[in-house]
């Protein structure tokens, strides 16, 4: 899911749409959406969007464009100059009135031809314009996301390199989650108690549920408090302090937490 996010993001979903892909690209996004329902739905969204801003951005010619353009050519005069006579207009001063009105009119007709096509470049660029500005957003989110996995890492890693410090405990499922592992960094002089979320191989819990980390400590349980189990969480999590434990465990209890654990719902275990 995370490839198929980062492909989202890239942006060449815009220029297929756009129509700015080569052949091999084209053919290897519709390989994609025919893989993809979700792609494709994409694709519809960003049609969509596009329409509207052509939408909102369309020019309607103003009310007299016509009636300027049909004064302007003979016929519309009115009846008064029909009526005048113009006498002794020689056949050759015809014939020049009558090739330069084929001119104005074609030299109009390529203006107007001329100006629909500068408004549709001028449309395409702005729509451009927007896609850009998406992709250029997108990307920065990606790009914060990563320096966020970054520094998760690099916290993990300090927490690694400090055995001195830091004692790492590894936690087993038990019979209810078998398959279920987790590790806990514990410092006993800072008094410190985190999670290692990228070891973390739990089920993701619901919305009405959480997991609560318990410290054993002479024999008793110690709530050092709940935590989500999320399939992109990195980093450490810092939990609850405590100075001294013998073991760590985790159940499954309702959001928020509970006083005692449910035995029952105990997830993992591990001893010190």
């Amino acid at each position: 899911m995370e490839d198929l996010k980062a492909y989202i993001e890239s942006g060449v979903l815009e220029l297929y749409v756009l129509g700015d892909l080569t052949e091999a690209e084209k053919l290897e996004v519709e390989r994609m959406l025919s893989a993809y329902p979700e792609l494709q739905s994409e694709v519809f969204e960003i049609e969509k969007a596009l329409e509207k801003y052509a939408e909102a951005h369309a020019v309607t010619p103003s009310e007299g464009l016509r009636d300027k353009i049909l004064n302007a050519m003979p016929g519309s005069t009115s009846q008064q100059d029909e009526a005048k006579v113009i006498p002794l207009i020689s056949k050759k001063n015809t014939n020049f009135y009558k090739y330069a009105f084929a001119a104005s009119v074609a030299l109009l007709l390529l203006s107007t031809i001329a100006l629909i096509n500068l408004y549709s470049q001028l449309k395409e660029s702005n729509t451009q314009i927007v896609l850009l500005q998406q992709s250029n957003q997108q990307f920065s989110s990606r790009v914060n996301y990563v320096e966020g996995q970054l520094q998760a890492a690099n916290q993990s890693l300090e927490v690694f390199h400090k055995p001195e410090q830091y004692k790492v405990v590894s936690l087993k499922g038990t019979d209810k989650a078998p398959t279920a592992s987790m590790m806990v960094a514990f410092s006993p002089e800072t008094e410190e108690v985190m999670i290692d979320m990228a070891s973390l191989k739990m089920p993701s819990n619901d919305k009405e549920h959480q997991y609560q980390l318990w410290a054993l400590v002479d024999g008793k349980p110690v709530d050092l408090g709940v935590f989500d189990a999320k399939a992109d969480t990195a980093g450490m999590v810092k939990m609850k302090g405590l100075k001294n434990a013998q073991a760590f465990a985790v159940t499954l209890e309702p959001k928020g937490g509970s006083i005692n654990p449910t035995m029952e719902q105990m997830m993992v275990m591990g001893a010190i």
